[in-house]
């Protein structure tokens, strides 16, 4: 397993619409397992693939608590199947968007349709900070971020700054 550097706000690579896996093969269990170790290693609670530049459907999260056993979960080509009426708000922060944090509305519960890292279709439904987290990483999968869902005002000054920090780091605008 290999750590895998992340990819930064205003990389135009997060803007990216992922493509869908079409193999489950041991490539893909070793791109889940170095996704997992890079999360846990950021310290994280979900990183889609096109956080580390590569542009494919999958995702992993563990939403355990902090001195829970860990519980790691590899989502290939999910899809939200059903949506709740109810919202939730969570204050939410992304490792392409270090050390930002904004509340956000959601879905309160999601039902989403996905692969596991053997291949074999899988439902789960989600509510509260798994059903947030499994959105907010979808949404990457789709070139959407978390401050999309903020205000404009909000939005823009945080890709001003990050922006502004990516020119002396040499990086790419959106």
């Amino acid at each position: 397993m290999t750590i895998k550097p992340l990819i930064i706000l205003p990389d135009p690579i997060l803007r990216q619409v992922s493509q869908p896996l079409e193999a489950i093969n041991d490539e893909a269990r070793r791109l889940a397992d170095d996704m997992l170790e890079t999360m846990y290693d950021a310290p994280g609670i979900g990183l889609a693939a096109i956080q580390i530049g590569v542009p494919r459907r999958m995702l992993v999260l563990d939403v355990s608590k902090e001195g829970e056993e860990k519980t790691p979960l590899v989502f290939i080509n999910p899809e939200i199947i059903a949506s709740s009426d109810q919202r939730s708000v969570y204050e939410e922060g992304c490792l392409s968007i270090p050390d930002y944090y904004a509340e956000v509305e959601r879905p309160a519960g999601i039902t989403v349709r996905y692969l596991d890292r053997d291949g074999r279709e899988q439902t789960i439904e989600a509510d509260g900070l798994l059903a947030t987290c499994l959105q907010h990483e979808i949404d990457h999968l789709n070139g959407v971020l978390f401050i999309d869902h903020i205000s404009k005002l909000k939005r823009d000054m945080v890709i001003r700054k990050f922006t502004k920090a990516s020119k002396t780091r040499g990086a790419k605008a959106i």
